[in-house]
């Protein structure tokens, strides 16, 4: 009686460890695919920007500003931001400061520069990123390079030089990789919430430094930038000056009355005595002022030139 149970289990037996081979191979299979210690090449992600539901607030910021890869692999940076940035190496022995202020004149600003795989000492841009297709600029969403050579490659955004850095760590190939893109990931979504609440906390301090005669043009702390004129409407009486105070440290302003010049960048129109029409600041970098005195009664309406379509502008409303 026993010899013939023992028998008549025997193929079903069989029968079930095969069947349990069978789901156990494809996930070692899988698994060997992708713990495979750094073997095959893969496309990593970086946020380039981030910013509020109302464009208020941008993030200046690459996300991760360090990420771990090994030669082969590749990089693509993602707009995710209305505010432009670009995604720069330098050449060998440029330097930055050589390449400040941001100039939209300057082809090798604006536009791509280099080939898909990043040699590792020539000038390589993205051109400029953004997420918006208004911002007066060719909208690029994305942009990849591949890193085939190994080694610890700073790059930058030319909009917003030292204040927005990011580096691309390259190992050998087959190194182990220290983070998962999930992980990379997850990261990011923390930073993005911590920039969102800084912004707050800078517009409420921006609002206690102004008056009557003060408008802060924008303000941020070199990550979170709030892109508002504080307070947006003023009022004063004619012969009555307005101080407009970039007092960030990373984002660059204008205050423009009248028509947008052509080259924003230069200043326009005599601000000691505005009495309407076309005024300029041209570009205010971060810890600058432009003064306006005005001698004629009337609503005068401005905006930033650079963000004005996130809705950076404000009004002076001028009494006798």
């Amino acid at each position: 009686m026993t010899r013939h149970t023992e028998i008549h289990h025997a193929p079903l037996l069989r029968l079930l460890i095969a069947f349990t081979a069978a789901l156990v191979l494809p996930v070692a299979v899988s698994g060997a695919a992708t713990a495979d210690g750094g073997k095959s090449t893969r496309t990593w992600t970086v946020q380039v920007g981030s910013e509020s539901s109302d464009q208020a607030i941008q993030g200046m910021a690459f996300l991760p500003e360090n990420i771990y890869v090994n030669a082969g692999d590749k990089v693509t940076w993602r707009a995710n931001s209305a505010e432009i940035h670009t995604v720069t190496f330098l050449a060998e022995g440029q330097s930055l400061e050589s390449t400040q202020p941001f100039d939209p004149a300057v082809p090798e600003d604006v536009n791509q520069v280099g080939g898909k795989d990043y040699d590792g000492h020539s000038y390589y841009n993205s051109g400029v990123m953004t997420n918006v297709s208004n911002s007066g600029f060719k909208q690029v969403k994305k942009y990849t390079l591949a890193f085939p050579n190994e080694g610890d490659f700073t790059y930058y955004c030319l909009v917003h030089g030292m204040a927005m850095k990011g580096t691309v760590h390259v190992r050998a190939a087959g190194t182990e990789y220290p983070y998962r893109q999930s992980q990379y990931d997850h990261q990011t979504e923390k930073q993005e919430r911590a920039i969102l609440r800084d912004g707050h906390r800078q517009w409420d301090a921006a609002r206690d430094r102004t008056d009557k005669h003060t408008v802060i043009a924008g303000t941020d702390n070199g990550t979170s930038m709030v892109m508002r004129f504080i307070h947006q409407k003023i009022e004063i009486k004619v012969g009555e000056s307005v101080t407009f105070v970039n007092d960030g440290m990373g984002a660059p302003h204008t205050v423009t009355f009248g028509k947008e010049p052509a080259n924003f960048f230069a200043q326009l129109g005599d601000p000691t005595q505005f009495s309407g029409g076309d005024l300029n600041s041209g570009i205010m970098p971060p810890q600058t002022s432009f003064k306006v005195t005005f001698t004629k009664a009337g609503e005068f309406d401005y905006i930033c030139a650079l963000h004005d379509f996130m809705g950076m502008k404000g009004t002076v409303e001028v009494r006798k």
